[in-house]
């Protein structure tokens, strides 16, 4: 089944499309919403370490340079991040299997409740904002998120492979 190319994208509707999820990231990002979101979890962390912890959570585990290179931050933003949640019994640095002089961080059975925690409350959240919307509407905007995604993914790729090499 081949896809038929679509219409090009109006420019009032790109530009409405964008400034909604701008709009969606700083809502999101606000620091009271941070703080209410890890009340709700009853978890204690700040945004940098959530985001990490949920970083982690979504891998198996991985060197600190790794996490750094993957979350677009310095490795010391990262070393960092990791001692405070080694110290609060998130994370756990293993062997690297690859080189035993290297470690890795993984998350420990407390991580794992705490991200369970996260993302059940933001889960909560998203499910009030959007309780007035009809199952067909809910399943068509997951549809069109996905796909979203998919192609910003596919897009960055791209990007990626035609940039000239320095």
């Amino acid at each position: 089944m081949s896809k038929t190319p679509a219409a090009p994208a109006s420019s009032t509707d790109v530009g409405e499309i964008a400034s909604a999820l701008d709009r969606v990231a700083y809502l999101t990002g606000r620091a009271r919403q941070h703080e209410r979101l890890m009340a709700l979890a009853g978890v204690e962390l700040d945004r940098a370490a959530a985001a990490l912890l949920q970083r982690i959570a979504e891998s198996e585990p991985l060197r600190s340079g790794e996490l750094a290179a993957r979350m677009s931050v310095e490795a010391s933003h990262i070393t960092r991040q990791v001692q405070q949640m080694e110290k609060a019994g998130y994370v756990t640095r293993v062997p690297d299997p690859d080189d035993r002089r290297a470690q890795r961080v993984q998350l420990t059975a407390a991580g794992q409740e705490a991200v369970d925690r996260i993302r059940e409350a933001s889960r909560r959240g998203m499910q009030m904002a959007l309780a007035d919307w009809t199952p067909e509407e809910l399943h068509q905007l997951a549809t069109l998120f996905h796909r979203m995604v998919d192609d910003f993914v596919a897009r960055a790729e791209e990007d990626v492979a035609l940039s000239p090499r320095a």
